[in-house]
């Protein structure tokens, strides 16, 4: 077990977590308003989980309902096509949105769409880099990633590691991105400068699925096929370290992903990883400053969860069945709902925050951790 004193460093660390997002602190007396964008549809194409569209709460007033920002992403018959990504950037006040073919970026000023690309080769869950101006695009599960200009969609390289490209994190230094594949137990790490697959991590002892990076990119934390629980590999070796199960739950059908557990988050504060379990339909809270990680609670849930995530300070874990939990107490103490009253699901949500007014600093939608990471880099 780790030493007391990374306990009291993780609650030292934390308080300096909201930095990481922004412009560092306020200016006195500045009005400051959060909120979370829900993309929908964020489950397959399920329309009943929230229609289409950036659904907007107010995470300062019990996450209530607050505006719809219309999207494209429609298919030729104009039916909404599902979305596969979200991310965003206070720096420069713009929210992307993806969906099976394309990549939609809004303007958060003026809530509404700026420009709307369609690629070849389809689209999944992106990352982009702290600075806001490159994006790491997966194909749908296709052999390459675009690195995209995020002021304007344009292509700028292609890497191609061949694996069914699917999930992607850009590291909270700016220097490395992180490219999981669908059909590869390897997860391959890219320059962010170089624009190349540099090393790869692993492998792993099935495909990577889900997975987070903590604060100071050493450990990578993934779900891997036909695995309820994750494994633990190190990102400066290559090596996996941890296999770690979910004891006394069982594996049984799910609707779907095809995968035990697809979605693993870290606390900012890196203190806790949560867990999906689609199956038992729950979250699984694991005390993280132990190695491996320790299972020590367990939160039911309404629905399967496919994805969590976490808002800016911490203080709310986002599963993607819409239920708002307070992450101290573990309790649900809200669901998101839209303007006509109906349950919003989505598994591609990220909190951004607005300074007098203005978009100031935003979260991420893979539960990263902050420990750390370089001050006032991130978006």
């Amino acid at each position: 077990m780790r030493s007391i004193s990374r306990r009291a460093a993780l609650a030292a660390t934390a308080a300096s977590c909201l930095s990481l997002c922004g412009a560092g602190k306020p200016a006195r007396g500045a009005a400051i308003s959060r909120r979370l964008y829900v993309a929908s549809p964020g489950i397959r194409d399920y329309l009943e989980y929230g229609g289409h569209g950036l659904i907007v709460f107010d995470i300062d007033d019990g996450h209530q309902f607050i505006k719809r920002i219309p999207t494209g992403g429609t298919s030729a018959a104009g039916k909404p096509l599902n979305v596969k990504g979200v991310c965003a950037n206070g720096r420069t006040g713009r929210i992307y949105v993806s969906t099976l073919k394309h990549l939609i970026c809004v303007d958060l000023a003026i809530e509404r769409a700026v420009w709307e690309r369609e690629y070849d080769a389809g689209c999944d869950r992106m990352s982009m880099t702290p600075a806001g101006d490159v994006i790491f695009l997966p194909s749908l599960e296709g052999p390459l990633w675009y690195v995209v200009d995020a002021a304007d969609g344009r292509e700028l390289a292609r890497i191609e590691p061949n694996s069914g490209a699917h999930n992607t994190i850009v590291g909270l230094d700016g220097a490395e991105a992180y490219l999981a594949g669908l059909r590869s137990p390897l997860l391959a790490v890219a320059g962010v400068e170089s624009r190349k697959v540099e090393r790869t991590v692993g492998p792993f002892s099935a495909p990577v699925r889900p997975f987070t990076v903590n604060g100071r990119q050493s450990l990578v934390f993934a779900n891997v096929n036909g695995l309820l629980g994750f494994e633990v590999g190190d990102l400066t070796t290559g090596k996996l370290l941890h296999r770690v199960e979910v004891d006394g739950y069982a594996q049984g059908p799910i609707k779907r992903h095809g995968c035990p557990s697809h979605g693993i988050g870290l606390t900012p504060a890196e203190d806790e990883l949560w867990l999906c379990d689609a199956h038992n339909q729950c979250l699984h809270v694991f005390d993280s400053t132990r190695v491996p990680p320790v299972r020590k609670q367990t939160i039911k849930l309404k629905d399967e969860p496919g994805w969590v995530t976490f808002s800016l300070d911490g203080a709310f874990a986002y599963p993607s069945t819409g239920e708002v939990i307070d992450a101290a107490s573990k309790r649900i103490v809200a669901e998101l709902r839209d303007e006509a009253g109906r349950e919003v699901q989505s598994e591609k949500l990220v909190e951004v925050d607005f300074r007098d007014g203005k978009p100031w600093k935003a979260g991420d939608q893979f539960g990263l951790g902050k420990i750390g990471a370089p001050d006032g880099i991130a978006p």
